[in-house]
């Protein structure tokens, strides 16, 4: 079987956004990762959980934003259900994927200095390559880890501020790709939560 170099970006994608789809391409080429997997996670174990969009509902549009044969949306930690824990979704795709060498784990700057609460953090960072992007900070974070820095843009989007323009009634046309954007006006998300 052949063995793909492959890079695994999760979060909760409320709702995916230019942004992730952006970092993305940026690590895909800096990396040299043929296969990116997003991983949506069913509840978050760091992030306060937005019970307003169901994990369903955040995995269609995340299917919906990705077209492209090397960039493939995972379900486990939505099928798995409870708290998402990165060491275990890492152990899953490990088995289903034929992945050459570590996977790469995509995580932004906010959140290197929480890694060591991270369940099993240990035995993670022996079965990853971290990447770490630019989120908050245009400087590099100090990071014990052993890890790479991805050179990429800040963009100033989020999710959070994208549903507050949704139920605000503000413009959030161009910040998500336009299934994304269909599907939110079709299905009423993010109005009165």
């Amino acid at each position: 079987m052949y063995k793909v170099k492959t890079v695994v970006i999760g979060g909760t994608f409320n709702p995916v956004h230019i942004g992730h789809l952006y970092l993305a391409e940026e690590v895909r080429i800096q990396g040299g990762y043929e296969r990116v997997v997003f991983v949506p996670s069913h509840i978050p174990a760091h992030k306060n959980p937005d019970y307003c969009t169901s994990p369903q509902k955040r995995l269609e549009m995340l299917k919906r934003a990705v077209s492209r044969s090397d960039i493939v949306v995972d379900e486990c930690e939505i099928q798995r259900g409870g708290v998402s824990y990165t060491y275990e979704t890492i152990l899953d795709l490990q088995k289903r994927y034929p992945i050459d060498g570590n996977p790469g784990l995509v995580i932004g700057d906010d959140l290197v200095e929480g890694l060591t609460q991270w369940k099993r953090w240990r035995e993670l960072q022996s079965i990853v390559d971290l990447l770490i992007a630019h989120r908050l900070y245009e400087n590099r974070v100090e990071c014990s880890w052993p890890h790479t820095y991805i050179d990429n843009i800040i963009l100033p989007i989020s999710s959070s501020s994208i549903r507050s323009r949704v139920e605000s009634g503000g413009a959030f046309r161009y910040l998500v790709p336009d299934e994304v954007y269909t599907y939110i006006l079709d299905n009423e998300l993010y109005r009165g939560c």
